[in-house]
């Protein structure tokens, strides 16, 4: 990391204004090179300047370029930001020149890899940035903005200093072993400690349920048989007509896909192929994704025909979602009815029409129940927000579990120690204070090209 590294930083394409970033040693002295204006050199960190960027006596742009000097930077790095007219020739050309004259071009991540890996940010807040430019909906900006703040962070690092506590303390009664009452005081120090992380980390875990709901939204997949209306409930949700109704039976032949945002909560709907018996080739290919996609999804919405009898494929059906997160749609309610409900859950039932936009609101108030949409913490966005976080909490909780249970059979205590070590390395390597190159690198590969 001691080179300089340039990439443009905001979406390519035409704009009011594209960015062309700068971090390293020689950040300064490559964009002076190219600009005509103050020497950059001699101003003051903070600092924005108006001129041209020339290659040699052609003038490409007329910008604005920000000075921000080590060490008070994203990177840590000298930083310059150019601010160009949005363009792509414009800033292509910008940038072109930057790596001309020293810089190399950026990886993806990178300048957010630096801030880490400069101590800048820790690994939770290098992740957020990356929620927060990705997310759809206010309630993942605030899980975002919360994480880069530091709240989850610090709540991780109190953790780890209880847990260097309890190492100190095992540490006492390995050079003090001939008095008995110093082991028994540290067994229930341990005791005590570890039962309080566990119960904060569990806590923390379950919620982040709710925190993985906020930031991926709900998967919902429409099933049932051809021409029960899943594809006219997709539009009605969608509010557009994204799936093709007929009256011909297997219309629907493959996954059909779109999203809405209820209550911050984006739902991603999926209508999939009428699920029966058939030999058509096409079809049956259709159908068989449709109940691979019913073991995928976080709720299932099997819609019925109120105005028939059930048929084996519905019976079926019934029995096949049973064991899932389900709701029963009999849709056609403005028709007679002739389901009998016997073979349903009156519990999951709603009952719709797509005659109009209003028939289908009784189906998003149960979602919003079934979910518990509305009592969503809008206050704590303490989450873990992403599967390696939360999996490394839980593998802590299991060792701590272990901890307990070898302490029930009077285990010594310095036979544990190892143990407690192991927590606090899995704590660390939620925040980046333990980490594997390769798993780095892995990360921040997944960041946009300018961040």
């Amino acid at each position: 990391m001691n080179d300089t590294i340039a990439a443009i930083s905001t979406a390519l394409g035409v704009g009011a204004i594209s960015i062309v970033r700068l971090s390293g040693k020689d950040a300064i002295n490559i964009v002076n090179s190219c600009f005509s204006g103050k020497d950059l050199t001699k101003v003051n960190s903070h600092t924005i300047h108006y001129g041209y960027i020339k290659d040699k006596d052609e003038i490409i742009d007329e910008v604005l370029v920000s000075v921000m000097k080590s060490p008070k930077t994203f990177t840590t790095e000298d930083v310059v930001e150019i601010n160009c007219h949005g363009g792509i020739s414009t800033t292509n050309k910008v940038l072109e020149l930057m790596l001309f004259h020293g810089a190399r071009l950026a990886e993806a991540g990178e300048f957010t890899k630096r801030a880490f890996m400069n101590g800048r940010i820790d690994l939770i807040e290098a992740e957020s940035v990356m929620d927060l430019i990705n997310s759809k909906t206010e309630k993942v900006r605030k899980i975002g903005i919360n994480h880069i703040t530091g709240v989850l962070s610090e709540k991780i690092k109190e953790f780890r200093e209880d847990l260097l506590g309890l190492l100190a303390s095992i540490e006492v009664n390995i050079d003090y072993p001939e008095y008995v009452d110093i082991e028994e005081m540290t067994n229930n120090h341990i005791k005590e400690k570890l039962s309080n992380i566990k119960k904060q980390l569990n806590k923390i875990v379950k919620e982040s349920e709710q925190g993985r709901i906020i930031k991926e939204g709900i998967n919902v997949a429409i099933v049932g048989r051809p021409n029960v209306g899943k594809s006219s409930i997709l539009n009605k949700l969608l509010g557009e007509e994204k799936a093709i109704v007929t009256d011909i039976q297997g219309t629907t032949r493959d996954i059909v896909e779109g999203s809405i945002n209820l209550d911050g909560i984006i739902l991603n709907f999926i209508d999939t192929a009428g699920i029966r018996e058939t030999t058509d080739k096409v079809e049956s290919i259709g159908v068989e994704k449709s109940i691979k996609t019913i073991e995928k999804a976080d709720l299932v919405l099997l819609v019925l025909n109120n105005n028939e009898d059930l048929s084996n494929d519905d019976k079926k059906l019934i029995e096949k979602v049973k064991n899932t997160t389900h709701l029963i749609v009999i849709n056609k309610t403005d028709l007679d009815s002739k389901i009998d409900e016997k073979y349903l859950n009156s519990n999951n039932i709603v009952r719709v029409n797509t005659l109009n936009y209003e028939g289908i609101n009784p189906l998003k108030i149960k979602i919003k129940e079934l979910f518990k949409l509305e009592q969503l913490d809008n206050s704590d966005f303490t989450y873990f927000s992403n599967s390696r976080q939360i999996a490394l909490a839980k593998e802590a909780e299991n060792i701590i579990e272990d901890i307990e249970k070898a302490l029930e059979d009077n285990i010594p205590t310095d036979m544990i120690e190892i143990d407690i070590k192991r927590i606090w390395t899995k704590l660390g390597e939620i925040i980046g204070d333990t980490y594997e190159e390769e798993l780095i690198d892995k990360l921040f590969s997944q960041f946009c090209l300018g961040k």
